[in-house]
């Protein structure tokens, strides 16, 4: 799509659970397309689900390192190889779920609450040049754990009934790449989800 719409791209893979290949990605990217990274965008992610009770080391390591780990990790070699004083952005896909906790997917949940708090964080530290914010989606894609019934129960749950489409992230992310004084936010694309998510405290 990028190409067929005139521009350039490139397509690189590493495995994020190596810190070695997490760290050379960024600059075999900039190598590729023959200039600096200026946005990094952290959307892979891990989703198994667990408990309290039930979650394992293994689990645990598994969701940390692909969903905290490493964007922390590309978000520092990003800084780092960013020309000094040039604009930078990095966007982290974290969910809605940080906002409205449930017991539920426990070590993913912890992981993308700490990626939330990572993001704030790095907003602090990376200022003025990088700006960093987040995309906090919905019900957008089903996943592995659902049914086709059960995700569109989820989606038309929703304040909006409706779901956010893959499109509507990207809207979000165009409005943040186009926002310069936006840093340290975080989008909830979600159809309000957030604000009438079903939670242990809401059924006392």
């Amino acid at each position: 799509a990028i190409r067929s719409a005139g521009g350039d791209a490139v397509t690189m893979q590493a495995d994020l659970s190596d810190e070695v290949a997490t760290a050379e990605l960024i600059l075999h990217a900039a190598e590729k397309v023959g200039q600096p990274v200026s946005l990094l965008v952290n959307s892979a992610s891990v989703f198994d689900e667990d408990t309290v009770s039930s979650h394992t080391r293994e689990n645990w390591d598994k969701h940390m390192n692909a969903n905290l780990r490493a964007p922390i990790h590309l978000a520092q070699t990003f800084a780092d190889a960013l020309p000094k004083g040039a604009p930078g952005l990095i966007v982290n896909l974290i969910d809605q779920r940080v906002w409205k906790l449930t017991p539920n997917f426990f070590t993913y949940t912890l992981s993308k609450a700490a990626l939330w708090q990572a993001t704030k964080t790095m907003a602090q530290a990376l200022a003025p040049n990088i700006r960093v914010n987040a995309i906090g989606p919905g019900p957008t894609l089903k996943s592995k754990h659902q049914s086709e019934d059960e995700f569109a129960a989820e989606t038309a749950a929703t304040l909006t009934g409706q779901g956010s489409s893959p499109d509507e992230i990207v809207n979000a992310l165009r409005y943040l790449v186009s926002a310069s004084s936006v840093t340290g936010q975080m989008i909830a694309s979600d159809g309000g989800q957030h604000l009438m998510w079903q939670t242990p405290d809401t059924q006392i």
